[in-house]
């Protein structure tokens, strides 16, 4: 199963989604994010970035409330809710 967040205008997750990894294989298939984005926004609409359950890209799985860093191409916790150190 792959996860997808959608943002705000902003890059606020307002929401995560579970998509069956049958909706991201592509023509040569090959698990595609560009396909897993299409479908949710098919449904949807909205802007999609996939995000890992296992955190084994964009950093951080997301949560509603974190937001997408595209440069860094990364999910963060909101200033507001980092712990200090």
């Amino acid at each position: 199963m792959a996860h997808f967040a959608e943002l705000d205008e902003n890059n606020k997750v307002i929401q995560v989604i579970v998509v069956h990894n049958n909706e991201l294989i592509d023509e040569n298939n090959q698990e595609s994010e560009s396909k897993g984005i299409a479908f949710c926004q098919s449904l949807f609409g909205g802007t999609w970035v996939q995000t890992s359950y296992n955190q084994n890209f964009r950093k951080n799985y997301a949560g509603i409330g974190f937001i997408y860093d595209p440069e860094l191409d990364q999910f963060n916790l909101p200033q507001d809710e980092m712990p200090a150190l």
